[in-house]
């Protein structure tokens, strides 16, 4: 199935429109969270409808959840391809990995945003196991100490905020 997006004359398959909706919908979230984002917003700023979305996503949760799901995918990707090139210091290069030069900062924001939204018990669950996910990757993948890893995600988490804030 192609769809073509209004005025381009640029075709695209139904799974490529998904990966573009997911970039829209992570500068949407990020700017706005989970119940000021505007799925009407998103939909035409990548020339498709409103009911399209839905389809595609189910709920505005849904595709909220996977937005979050894409850029934990991104940093786990990140700091595999970190462990992978280091393996004797994985965690390091773990750390390194996760900067401004490798995510956007609506990624970070993201990440945020899905926190700041686990008021709701299935946004909870989900992106609790997400992180439970990169917590245990983490952890597989250097060999680190429980310790040295919360250390980790404690340094990651003021990376976020620093992102977000502009701290340092």
């Amino acid at each position: 199935m192609t769809l073509e997006k209004k005025g381009s004359g640029q075709r695209r398959t139904a799974e490529e429109r998904r990966a573009q909706i997911l970039e829209a919908a992570i500068s949407e979230f990020a700017a706005r969270g989970l119940r000021g984002a505007s799925v009407e917003h998103l939909a035409a700023s990548v020339g498709v409808s409103q009911p399209y979305v839905y389809r595609l996503f189910g709920t505005k949760r849904d595709l909220f959840l996977a937005a979050t799901g894409r850029v934990c995918d991104r940093v786990q990707e990140a700091f595999r391809q970190a462990a992978d090139v280091d393996p004797q210091n994985a965690l390091e290069a773990m750390g390194r990995s996760y900067n401004l030069s490798r995510f956007r900062r609506e990624d970070m924001l993201m990440l945020l945003q899905g926190f700041a939204a686990a008021d709701d018990p299935e946004v909870r669950e989900a992106v609790g196991a997400r992180y439970a996910g990169l917590w245990r990757f983490v952890q597989d993948a250097s060999g680190a100490s429980e310790e040295e890893v919360w250390h980790f995600f404690a340094t990651g988490m003021l990376l976020t905020v620093d992102a977000a804030i502009g701290l340092m």
